[in-house]
This record gives structure tokens, C-alpha cells and sequence, in this order.
């Protein structure tokens, strides 16, 4: 939860997630600790209040995480891979399996702002009245770990399959973002001043393709050269190479001089 505004929220929230079987809670820069009235909206749920993690900035919460889901009740000019609550928890729980993921949830007022929605590979999203869309922050959550809890029954109940691939966790993603950033401003390709919504976008293509550890260093490697630091002479040949036959033709035949 980021910037949460109200206590009563985060212990309704910790209720919603205890009811469901969740037990991880990261507060990002919340206004108010847990309190009397946390701890009454949270309802025996006081051992997740004890319990959560606090942070001063969003990319610590998500370290290690290797798959981030945003959850916004806005839907945003620039179109960001969308997921409903369904959806949303089926991607949590295959990706669960590998390593840990995280479902993020905004401010009660604004939601989540569109540099923190970034970070996250998609945007879910709960369909709801068009004439009344509000939704309270602790609605939202209950809505989400409900369907966790019904997608890991339904998925107990058939085979399990093995997802082998490893996409790079979050804060190694935010490694290349900034090494991305700075080389296109090396190059000349871009102004640092006007290149948000540039590095939004990328930051969607990259978050949609997931690469793992070993591409990403491939990436890197690629933006390494484009800013000059690594020299193009290693790849030149004084000399055969070991494997290679010599074209000297100075002896006869036989090989005798």
C-alpha cells in the first residue's frame, strides 16, 4: 500500500488479506502507523499490523519481486497492459510459484501516480458503475485476495506445471531503467528534461517483455558499447587464430623452406 492516508484502511486491509489466507503487508510512506483504529478495523488481524514492513520508497518493497501488478481504479491516457481481479490473481499465483510477486494498491484519494504504475508490468483494474466508480482502497483489497484464494483452490485441484523461466526481479530492472536513461542521454537520443512519457513507454515495452537475468545483462552489455566503454579493437585479429589454418605460402609443398 502506498501513502495510505487513513489507519482504519490498512487494518480493514489487513483483515481482508488474513480472511483470504494472505499474510505479506508492505506500507509505503504511510501517513499514520498502525493505531487504536487500525487495530480495531483489522479485527484479530492484529499479527499482520505487527507484522508489515514500512518503507520510505516503492522500489525497496518491491525488491526480489518478479512480477509487480498495479492495482488503479483510473485508467490512464497512455494504455498499460490491463488486467481484472480474475486475471489479475491467476498471474500472481502462476508467477508465486517461482519467486515472489506483489500486488500494489495507491493512495485513497489518487490512486497510484503514473511513475509508480511504471514499476508494475500491468495495470488491474475492477470493473464498477460508471455513474458511481468510487471504491474504497479496503473494498478493493477484499475484492483482490478473494480471487487469489478462489484461483489457488481451483488451481490445487488440477495439475501443477512448471514454469522454469526466471525474469529479472525489480530492483535489477530498475538497475537497467536508469543505465537505459542515462545512455540515451549520452547519446544525444533524448533531453532528460522532456523524456518521461519516453521512458514510460519503454518501461512498458520492457515490463511486457520480462527479461530474464542473462538478458538483461545482454541489454546492458549493448547500452555499455553504445556509450563508449567498451573498445571496438578486442574484436580485431593481429594474427590466425589458433583454429585457423595459416595462409603463409613462403615454403614449398612439402612444408620445407
Amino acid at each position: 500500500m502506498v501513502e495510505t492516508t487513513h489507519p482504519g484502511n490498512i487494518g480493514a486491509v489487513a483483515r481482508a488479506m488474513k480472511t483470504m489466507g494472505l499474510s505479506r503487508l508492505h506500507l509505503v510512506r504511510p501517513k499514520f502507523l498502525a493505531n487504536s483504529e487500525s487495530v480495531a478495523r483489522a479485527s484479530g488481524a492484529d499479527d499482520l499490523l505487527e507484522a508489515a514492513r514500512v518503507h520510505e520508497e516503492l522500489v525497496d518493497a518491491l525488491r526480489g519481486c518478479r512480477l509487480v501488478i498495479g492495482a488503479s481504479a483510473r485508467l490512464r491516457s497512455l494504455e498499460w497492459p490491463r488486467l481484472e481481479p480474475a486475471d489479475c490473481a491467476q498471474r500472481l499465483l502462476e508467477e508465486a510459484r517461482s519467486g515472489q510477486v506483489a500486488l500494489v494498491l495507491g493512495r485513497e484519494s489518487s490512486g497510484l501516480s503514473n511513475d509508480e504504475l511504471a514499476r508494475c508490468h500491468f495495470l488491474a483494474h475492477i470493473p464498477t458503475n460508471p455513474a458511481f466508480s468510487s471504491l474504497n482502497v479496503a473494498a478493493a483489497a477484499q475484492i483482490f485476495a478473494y480471487e487469489i484464494l478462489r484461483n489457488w483452490r481451483k488451481a490445487m485441484e488440477g495439475p501443477q506445471e512448471e514454469n522454469g523461466r526466471d525474469p529479472a526481479p525489480a530492483e535489477t530492472m530498475e538497475g537497467f531503467y536508469a543505465h537505459l536513461a542515462q545512455t540515451m542521454v549520452d547519446t544525444g537520443f533524448s533531453d532528460p528534461d522532456q523524456s518521461r512519457k519516453l521512458i514510460r513507454r519503454l518501461r512498458r515495452l520492457f515490463n511486457r517483455a520480462r527479461p530474464d537475468l542473462v538478458e538483461l545483462n545482454i541489454l546492458r552489455g549493448i547500452l555499455s558499447a553504445a556509450q563508449g566503454k567498451k573498445n571496438r579493437e578486442r574484436f580485431c585479429r593481429t594474427g590466425p587464430s589458433e583454429s585457423e589454418p595459416s595462409t603463409d605460402t613462403g615454403g614449398d609443398a612439402s612444408g620445407q623452406s
